[in-house]
């Protein structure tokens, strides 16, 4: 989030969200009609492909040593899903987003202002070749209705909409070494087999695979 923030963030300051001074405000009446609004967006998106960090295994070790592991179960469409917690930053709710033109990939949206910074905003049903499928109903204690799953990439925050977050559960490890074992799910698709949890079977994703897919999408 830093380096989003380290952009010329005029909107924030003599834009809609600051004194309304800007005078390109008359021309264009809101900040994501401005072309230096476009133009930070496309920056922001140009730096995630130079950004990349070595260090990523540090909690590899320890993770083998703990009994359980946090993971995040949302619903995309009709499917159910789990990720590990340890690249999720937080659940935010819907905000708009605002296509880009000359969109470089299918699965980017585009860009969404989450606290005053423009962050990538992609779909994770094109990522994950899903079928878009009708809405299904809430489950009880959810956090009801479509939210946005901000992740930790590498050079920066991402996000991807979902329809549905039931909330984080600790699974045994040997649990999810077992769902590795299934070969029924496609690698490419960034899934690591299938859990089975109360009454669903949810699609067990590899939290790193995901996050290359994410990034190679912004390129």
């Amino acid at each position: 989030m830093a380096m989003a923030e380290a952009l010329n963030d005029c909107w924030n300051r003599i834009g809609v969200r600051g004194d309304k001074s800007c005078p390109l405000l008359v021309e264009h009446i809101h900040c994501r009609n401005c072309p230096v609004y476009a133009a930070a967006a496309i920056h922001l998106l140009d730096r995630y492909a130079l950004q990349r960090d070595d260090g990523e295994q540090a909690e590899a070790a320890s993770e083998t040593a703990v009994a359980t592991r946090s993971l995040l179960v949302f619903r995309l469409g009709e499917e159910w899903l789990a990720l590990a917690t340890r690249v999720l930053v937080e659940v935010a709710p819907q905000t708009p987003v605002h296509a880009l033109p000359h969109q470089r990939s299918r699965a980017l949206l585009g860009v969404a202002n989450v606290r005053g910074a423009l962050v990538a905003c992609l779909s994770l049903v094109e990522l994950l070749g899903l079928e878009p499928g009708a809405a299904a109903p809430v489950a009880p204690g959810s956090r009801s209705g479509a939210r946005l799953l901000v992740l930790d990439a590498p050079g920066g925050h991402l996000l991807v909409p979902v329809d549905e977050v039931q909330g984080i559960h600790a699974f045994p490890l040997d649990q999810l070494a077992v769902a590795a074992q299934d070969n029924r799910l496609d690698p490419a698709k960034c899934s690591r087999g299938v859990l089975q949890w109360q009454t669903r079977s949810l699609r067990l994703l590899d939290e790193e695979q995901l996050l290359q897919g994410l990034l190679r999408s912004l390129a």
